[in-house]
């Protein structure tokens, strides 16, 4: 009797593999899949030409004042940005210090990217480097007064600096404020729970401009006399407020979607509240609730805007301001200037975008 061998696999049809087969699935599978493909096509090549030709080929890239930027055929007027590109980053914070902004920019990114890194060792470190030091190492050098270092006033601070301050601020505290809201919500003690309902209810019933003016405003009120926090702080205290009433209810839905048996399971271990909820529910609910928390944070970043209300000059703010400038005054500044600002945020928020998909992926969390 003959041996009987296997037969060896033979690769896939090349009509059915590659770009091509790719291209006739979902480009040109029917008549009208065909017609939108052309369509968009034609749509993105026209897009394309004019973007090309607005910020490369008309586009001014040198000079030192507005007539650089006054052409027959105007485009993007790129020397208004590179002008003015310190105030946008910095703001009025003085030029001769602004090495202690790039430092804290610096540390932020040597603390926060080995986070972000899965394999990376010390994670341990890194918390405490972010939670710890980080924060008080921020505060002293950017505002000074200590170690021989010049008082700068928050006032003096703008552009991608406050965005930066005001968005951080926010994304931190509002995590763990909103986890513990929402676990308030679903206590069993009336007065935690309901005050935790109100608290939630009252700020997400409100736009944030009004939570901005009232931190603005009538938080100095109900102060003690004597005690007072500047207007980045107040800022800064109604933004996380405000933020963390909708992460609470973005960690509730995950929290609601853990079944009951993992609770059962938790006591049936032996462990109380605090470990369970620790250890079992926050893991599996905090997993499920990735995208909703990273779009709130996505929408906090952009939210900082706002700011501009109380008279604090983010990003947009300062670039909006520097409109005012006779010297640059051009019809393309001003597109110029919100493009800059524009590509910016997408920059932060596409980021932060992307990482959110990595993360689902890595942890599975469709399955």
């Amino acid at each position: 009797m003959a041996e009987w061998t296997p037969t060896p696999p033979r690769p896939a049809p090349a009509s059915s593999v590659g770009f091509s087969a790719w291209a006739r699935r979902n480009l040109f599978a029917t008549p009208g899949d065909v017609a939108f493909t052309v369509l968009g096509a034609a749509f993105i090549i026209w897009l394309g030409n004019v973007i090309i030709d607005w910020a490369f080929i008309n586009a001014s890239f040198a000079g030192d004042d507005r007539t650089a930027c006054l052409k027959p055929v105007q485009g993007a007027c790129w020397p208004f940005i590179d002008a003015k590109l310190g105030q946008f980053i910095y703001g009025r914070y003085p030029e001769a210090e602004t090495w202690r902004v790039n430092l804290v920019f610096l540390f932020g990114a040597v603390g926060l990217v080995p986070m972000l890194v899965p394999a990376a060792p010390f994670k341990s470190f890194n918390i405490a480097f972010l939670l710890g030091f980080y924060p008080v190492f921020t505060f002293v050098m950017l505002t000074g007064g200590l170690f021989g270092l010049a008082e700068v006033e928050t006032t003096d601070w703008g552009g991608l600096l406050v965005t930066l301050v005001v968005a951080v601020t926010g994304i931190a505290a509002s995590l763990p404020l909103g986890i513990m809201l929402a676990l308030g919500r679903r206590s069993k003690l009336p007065i935690i729970r309901y005050f935790c309902i109100g608290f939630i209810e009252v700020f997400r019933g409100v736009p944030l401009i009004t939570v901005l003016f009232m931190a603005s405003v009538m938080l100095p009120l109900f102060l003690p006399d004597g005690v007072n926090f500047d207007k980045l702080m107040r800022c800064l205290i109604g933004v996380a407020l405000f933020s963390s009433a909708y992460m609470a209810e973005v960690v509730r839905g995950g929290l609601q979607a853990i079944p009951k048996g993992q609770y059962e399971a938790g006591a049936a271990l032996g462990l109380g509240y605090w470990k369970t909820t620790r250890l079992i529910i926050l893991p599996q609910a905090l997993k499920l609730v990735i995208p909703g928390i990273v779009n709130t944070f996505i929408g906090l970043f952009k939210d900082t805007t706002l700011v501009l209300i109380v008279g604090l000059f983010d990003l947009l703010g300062i670039v909006q301001f520097h409109f005012t400038d006779a010297s640059w005054a051009t019809p393309e500044t001003h597109i110029t200037g919100y493009v800059f600002a524009g590509a910016v945020f997408w920059v932060f928020c596409f980021a932060m975008s992307r990482y959110s998909i990595f993360m689902e992926n890595r942890l599975s969390t469709g399955r």
